[in-house]
């Protein structure tokens, strides 16, 4: 997989070049020119980041994928119940295993806990992550938050905690998740309806997405989709937990904790690998 993230860098300029033009299909040389570079490289950055030609990902980038999505590949959520805590959950050829953190460890606000710190390319920009000796327990992009302000947003959750810097002992683990190859371990805390919510977004297969309001019922509050909403923003582990699936019922993207530009990115590589397996 693609993790360099001067490739994701052009992406998401060519992004903001289709949304200056109001969703216009651009030419390859027009959409190059936009950007500064030659068609023929950008060709190859298209290649290596997406897989599909740069029109095909222009209709995947357009504002109005949200509501095809929705209408085209949206999940029932029937299996919502299927993941736990401690089970195994498969996506692709990526195993997750899950841990609760204690409650004593969730009320000391992980005083005693020692977490690892690190920063790692990804095909969506850098991104930070942090993990305990039993998995990571925070991954946050910073392309449109910055490095400072994610990381006050990770360590804000455990504001107890020893943090080193030890990119090592995470690398395995990181590179497991974006490669989606191996085993990938998650050391989570959250109340127990954040958990369950985290756990239906687990439910939602790559290139597919819900709704808030699914998901409520889906955990069996119905009435409860602005919490829902809240929950799914403060999911610790973007990407591995895939809030970026969560749409609203009309068709919008809704928020995003790490930017709605790395929202729009992430749904459309997801949806040009899920053409690309069909294919």
């Amino acid at each position: 997989m693609d993790q360099n993230p001067y490739h994701y860098a052009v992406m998401a300029r060519a992004i903001a070049a289709i949304d200056a033009r109001g969703g216009e299909t651009l030419p390859l040389a027009d959409l190059a020119a936009e950007i500064g570079l030659s068609p023929a490289h950008f060709q190859r950055v298209f290649s290596a980041w997406a897989g599909v030609s740069p029109k095909r990902l222009q209709q995947y980038l357009t504002l109005g994928h949200a509501k095809a999505l929705l209408r085209e590949r949206r999940t029932t959520l029937d299996t919502a119940g299927a993941v736990g805590l401690s089970g195994v959950s498969r996506l692709h050829d990526l195993f997750l295993r899950w841990e609760a953190m204690s409650p004593g460890d969730f009320a000391a606000g992980g005083a005693g806990l020692t977490i690892r710190r690190g920063i790692f390319p990804s095909p969506f920009g850098e991104v930070l992550a942090m993990g305990t000796g039993r998995g990571l327990c925070g991954l946050a992009f910073t392309a449109q938050t910055g490095r400072d302000a994610a990381e006050a947003d990770l360590r804000g959750r455990w504001p107890g905690a020893r943090y080193a810097d030890d990119p090592g002992a995470l690398e395995p683990w990181v590179r497991a998740a974006f490669a989606q190859r191996g085993e990938a371990r998650l050391h989570l805390v959250g109340a127990p309806f954040q958990i369950k919510v985290w756990e239906a977004l687990m439910t939602i297969p790559s290139g597919q997405v819900t709704t808030y309001s699914d998901l409520a019922a889906a955990i069996g509050h119905p009435r409860a989709v602005r919490a829902v909403g809240t929950a799914v923003g403060r999911n610790p582990v973007s990407f591995l937990i895939p809030c970026h699936r969560a749409l609203r019922k009309s068709g919008g993207l809704g928020g995003y904790h790490w930017g709605l530009p790395v929202k729009r990115a992430i749904l459309a590589w997801e949806s040009a690998r899920a053409d690309a397996d069909a294919a």
